[in-house]
């Protein structure tokens, strides 16, 4: 099946949408493994919990599925004018972490059977796969959906086609048989969001980069005099290990 490049004209911009998403994300969403074993330390730059880039050595993704998660987390939030994306702020980073909690093995959920695909959100999860196997059989179901349509594997493909195979994965116009597609985009697109707005302590985020695009404090002790103000907050964020930006 050949994979098209989305109109770039009709779609909006990944980081903008990033950058609309970045409040309700931070209000609402909860780490699933919250790693936070190596602790991080200093007043910005890399850290002995956030390395800089290309120094950190995966603890669950074999070298294949670091390179796939890699690239193709620098096209869901790539390095634009705004601001460093994915690879640099350390988001690949925080998803292998996260491979190794309670989360990724299942055992924050119950997962006996029977299980309903169709069921709604409200009845919880519903795979019998654990989002370590979702990653693993998603990645190797991904490459194969690329190689069989293009002749190359993902991370080989130009930056348009890349986006293309993602949103046929999005999308479930790529057919998976060990997973469903879908499953495993959502669940790389949520860790993504995740890594890039979560607390440095967890891996990405880092620098600060995602609070500094949406003007957020962070983990300052007191900020509510300017909560109901009409302008941006003056202040640069904080992470819980005393970072600042």
């Amino acid at each position: 099946m050949p994979v098209t490049a989305p109109d770039s004209s009709q779609t909006p911009s990944r980081r903008q949408l990033f950058k609309g998403l970045g409040a309700a994300t931070l209000a609402v969403a909860v780490l699933p493994g919250c790693d936070t074993r190596q602790s991080a330390a200093g007043q910005g730059g890399a850290t002995a919990s956030n390395p800089a880039p290309g120094t950190y050595a995966p603890r669950f993704f074999t070298a294949s599925e670091w390179t796939f998660v890699n690239a193709a987390s620098a096209r869901l939030i790539p390095n634009d004018a705004l601001g460093p994306g994915a690879v640099e702020t350390g988001v690949p980073e925080y998803i292998d972490r996260q491979m190794d909690t309670p989360w990724a093995t299942g055992k924050l959920w119950y997962m006996q059977g029977p299980f309903n695909a169709d069921a709604p959100a409200t009845m919880g999860y519903q795979s019998q796969l654990t989002p370590q196997q979702i990653y693993r059989l998603g990645i190797a179901a991904a490459d194969g959906f690329v190689q069989k349509a293009q002749g190359k594997s993902f991370v080989q493909l130009a930056a348009d086609a890349q986006d293309a195979a993602l949103h046929a994965i999005e999308s479930g116009q790529a057919v998976f048989d060990a997973v469903p597609a879908k499953l495993f985009f959502s669940m790389l697109l949520q860790n993504a969001r995740e890594g890039f707005f979560a607390d440095p302590v967890h891996g990405g985020n880092r620098g600060l980069a995602g609070w500094k695009l949406i003007g957020f404090p962070g983990a300052r002790a007191d900020f509510m005099d300017w909560v109901e103000r009409d302008v941006r907050y003056p202040l640069p964020p904080v992470a819980l290990s005393g970072q600042r930006s």
